[in-house]
């Protein structure tokens, strides 16, 4: 059974930072690329970032670009979500999920079928 548990959210002042993990079971983790989604009140659930398996290439959304840093630790089954320069914008339940399906567009959510619960994340102004 696929399981991804988030922590690591919280409350920040725009400016902090906040690491956020994923921890992963119920398959081969190395396998899969992974990615972290968020998703405001009244907004859609937007990728953020995704990180391959073994090889770990990153791809970013142009709102983490820069600021945002993923990584994975194949040895303890997680994927991780450094962000530095929290703004007011970033405030959203953050996701990670598993990629299983190969579409051309890392946004595309019709590539990840396994989904966390979602950590809370809020920038105070």
């Amino acid at each position: 059974q696929v399981r991804l548990v988030e922590s690591g959210g919280g409350l920040v002042q725009a400016g902090g930072s906040l690491r956020l993990s994923c921890a992963a079971s119920g398959f081969i983790f190395y396998n899969y690329a992974m990615a972290w989604f968020r998703q405001a009140p009244g907004k859609e659930r937007e990728w953020v970032a995704a990180i391959r398996g073994i090889e770990s290439e990153t791809h970013y959304a142009e709102s983490a670009k820069g600021r945002f840093t993923i990584s994975r630790d194949n040895r303890k089954d997680t994927v991780y979500l450094q962000m530095n320069r929290l703004k007011p914008e970033d405030t959203a339940i953050y996701y990670c999920a598993r990629r299983t399906h190969f579409y051309p567009d890392w946004s595309d959510l019709r590539g990840y079928e396994n989904w966390g619960q979602g950590t809370q994340v809020t920038v105070s102004s």
